[in-house]
């Protein structure tokens, strides 16, 4: 857990890289979660600090966590989010994984999903780990990583 001086380092920090990149957003700090600490931003035109399928926003998420780690020692997470994307996209990946093992099961033939990063198939694999009748399977190698939906045998 972060100590008060931490989270505060963290605001600080935060706020700082986003006015040096002179982009306009109002951060908000939501309550330490275990060792993660969601970052929820607000701003007019999110797409271009989201990218394409989020990935400029893993990536500025990726920097702040290097630039954080050199000030704070202790072992922690941040969770940057921009104007719910993130929350959206794991309910969009929950449903396709729900749809995509029912028909798996009407049809009875596997499904193989489009490559997708490490973090998005893990959703997908939690969402239908408590089923019984089908199984999921991660192939191929980075970048081409891929889930298969399959009964279980």
């Amino acid at each position: 857990m972060l100590n008060p001086d931490q989270i505060e380092e963290i605001k600080k920090t935060v706020k700082d890289f986003f006015e040096k990149i002179t982009f306009e957003v109002d951060i908000s700090f939501l309550p330490q979660n275990g060792d993660t600490l969601p970052i929820d931003l607000k701003t007019e035109d999110p797409q271009i600090l989201i990218g394409e399928g989020g990935q400029t926003l893993l990536e500025i998420q990726h920097l702040l966590k290097a630039i954080l780690r050199r000030k704070i020692k202790e072992s922690f997470y941040i969770d940057l989010d921009i104007n719910g994307y993130k929350k959206k996209k794991v309910e969009y990946l929950k449903e396709l994984a729900r749809t995509l093992a029912d028909e798996v099961v009407l049809t009875k033939k596997e499904k193989t999903l489009p490559p997708m990063p490490a973090y998005e198939r893990r959703i997908i694999h939690l969402a239908l780990a408590e089923r019984s009748d089908i199984v999921t399977e991660s192939i191929g190698q980075e970048p081409e990583r891929r889930i298969v939906v399959k009964l279980r045998p």
